[in-house]
């Protein structure tokens, strides 16, 4: 274990040349970031995760009730043996042939079968409410953390000059705003990994998952390696979008479409601008070329600019999705009623739509052939709502 820990914190891979953990070590005169100060973000990430469960309990519960946002979820799926052995043993998500033969065996005609497998999808789904505590939980945290970034940035010297991140590197003191800042947003960083397979299930999850990850790694690297003065910057400048688009979401689960829309409007602009143009100019700009100059590479010095492009390949991704949303609403024309957070298989929606059928408990017998046959295909094609438009049933 020991040659293991000593292959690991190489000194020639984490820290310049000529440079040593020695050299790093906490002094009288000055404080340096250790890795051991990272422990403290486990159990502060459950601490996160309890005060959460509290904060939706005990603030955000009341509040959306008073918005008038019901618990009820989505309507349950009439119980069934057959259909439920299929679901949970088998598919969630029948295909043609399997619905042709569970509507002989139930003598139900294939559409009501369809329905049953959307409902009892949905039953899993959380309500409206449960989503909008989440969202304003993030709101709050979002909003708390980037505040605290802002009036604690615009006192620094590398704010305004980037290149300060950078002389006198490694041999820069950790002060208690940097230790505090780094902790907490490691933290939560941690309880949003482990929560998000608990939290309600996205479209994206591989993707955010992929975004977690690569957060946590950078805020680890960063720290590690004192790299925590461009690091102050990278947490600050996500933090900006991510407080409008939970507020977004608060706002359209309260069904204040225009309010909505607008703050919709104010995170994209935000996103793009800062994901796209900011974030490549200002910090990657330091990062690559600056750091290069001042300091020059070593090999974490490539690990953690790797882990900065990978980031901004999912900017580029998540600003595509933003740009799709909204073009594809406007050349529908629906500009002015538009639901930003729900249109064109939105991928980060939480539940299907079933607006299309009536929820009518099923049959007790099978509707004529030419009847199921002929007149569903009229409408939806051969297998009547599996066949209708893209987002109707996933949405």
């Amino acid at each position: 274990m020991a040659g293991i820990l000593a292959w690991f914190w190489n000194e020639r891979f984490w820290l310049p040349h000529n440079v040593t953990w020695a050299d790093l070590k906490n002094t009288d005169e000055a404080t340096f970031p250790q890795a051991e100060d990272l422990y403290l973000a486990c159990p502060l990430a459950f601490c996160i995760f309890m005060i959460r469960l509290v904060f939706e309990r005990f603030i955000a519960r009341p509040c959306a009730m008073g918005l008038k946002i019901q618990a009820n979820g989505p309507q349950k799926a009439q119980p069934n043996a057959i259909l439920e052995k299929v679901f949970t043993a088998i598919t969630k998500h029948p295909d043609e042939k399997r619905l042709e033969g569970l509507s002989k065996q139930l003598d139900w005609d294939v559409r009501t079968i369809q329905r049953w497998f959307r409902q009892r999808r949905n039953q899993e789904k959380p309500s409206t409410l449960a989503r909008f505590c989440e969202s304003m939980w993030r709101f709050t945290f979002y909003l708390y953390i980037f505040t605290y970034g802002v009036r604690f940035l615009k006192k620094t010297a590398w704010l305004w000059n980037t290149k300060e991140c950078w002389y006198n590197y490694p041999y820069q003191p950790l002060t208690v705003d940097i230790h505090y800042y780094y902790i907490l947003e490691l933290s939560f960083y941690l309880s949003l990994l482990f929560s998000q397979f608990t939290d309600i299930r996205r479209k994206d999850f591989l993707i955010m998952f992929l975004h977690h990850v690569a957060t946590i790694s950078l805020i680890t690297f960063s720290y590690v390696n004192n790299m925590a003065r461009v690091g102050t910057l990278v947490m600050c400048l996500h933090d900006a979008a991510d407080v409008l688009i939970e507020a977004a979401k608060m706002a359209n689960y309260a069904k204040c479409q225009i309010l909505c829309n607008l703050l919709f409007a104010m995170f994209a602009i935000l996103f793009i601008s800062s994901r796209l143009g900011v974030y490549p100019v200002w910090i990657l700009n330091t990062t690559l070329f600056e750091s290069w100059e001042i300091v020059g590479p070593y090999p974490s010095w490539w690990v953690f600019n790797l882990l900065l492009i990978l980031l901004q390949l999912l900017h580029s991704f998540w600003s595509y999705l933003i740009v799709k949303t909204a073009c594809q609403t406007i050349s529908k024309g629906k500009v002015g009623k538009w639901n930003p957070l729900h249109v064109s298989k939105d991928d980060r929606s939480d539940i299907e739509s079933s607006s299309d059928e009536d929820d009518s408990p099923p049959p007790n017998h099978k509707l004529h052939s030419s009847s199921t046959t002929n007149g569903t295909n009229k409408n939806h094609g051969t297998n009547g709502y599996l066949t209708g438009p893209p987002y109707a049933d996933e949405h």
